[in-house]
């Protein structure tokens, strides 16, 4: 008996100019969103070797850490403070490669440049810019006052 694979889930490829812009933009080509796709890919591929690397350095961290009883009370502070800017760092990584992950799926799904919070097209120049921003400026604003 042999087993043959599924077929692969066939993704519908999106027209660059179905993507919102915002009033008195020019649509989406399809080499700026190919342009975008690479650099998220790339961002993609960044992310994730820095999050293995600050992961073994972190394990590295834990385990020496554990390591020699009586030790002075500056280097315990020491390594706490280079353990907590290396968890920061692992966390900051896992947050863009998700980001990063989740601007691939919305080109996928023709949805790439809609505010996740209002809905109105984030803007091809902060797109461009920023190829993981999910909200628009007014709702980013928004964001960060509160």
């Amino acid at each position: 008996m042999t087993s043959e694979a599924a077929p692969a889930a066939t993704v519908k490829p999106v027209k660059p100019s179905s993507l919102p812009v915002r009033e008195g933009e020019d649509p989406w080509t399809k080499a700026e969103l190919d342009e975008v796709r690479e650099t998220l890919e790339s961002d993609i591929e960044r992310f994730t070797a820095q999050l293995a690397a600050s992961n073994a350095e972190l394990v590295g961290m834990l385990r020496d850490g554990a390591e020699g009883a009586g030790r002075d009370p500056a280097d315990v502070g020491s390594a706490n403070f280079e353990r907590d800017a290396e968890m920061s760092l692992v966390n900051n990584a896992a947050e863009m490669l998700e980001q990063s992950r989740l601007a691939l799926r919305h080109i996928d799904q023709g949805i790439y440049g809609s505010c996740d919070n209002c809905g109105n097209p984030i803007g091809k120049g902060r797109l461009l810019a920023f190829p993981r921003a999910t909200l628009c400026v007014t709702c980013k604003q928004r964001e960060e006052r509160r």
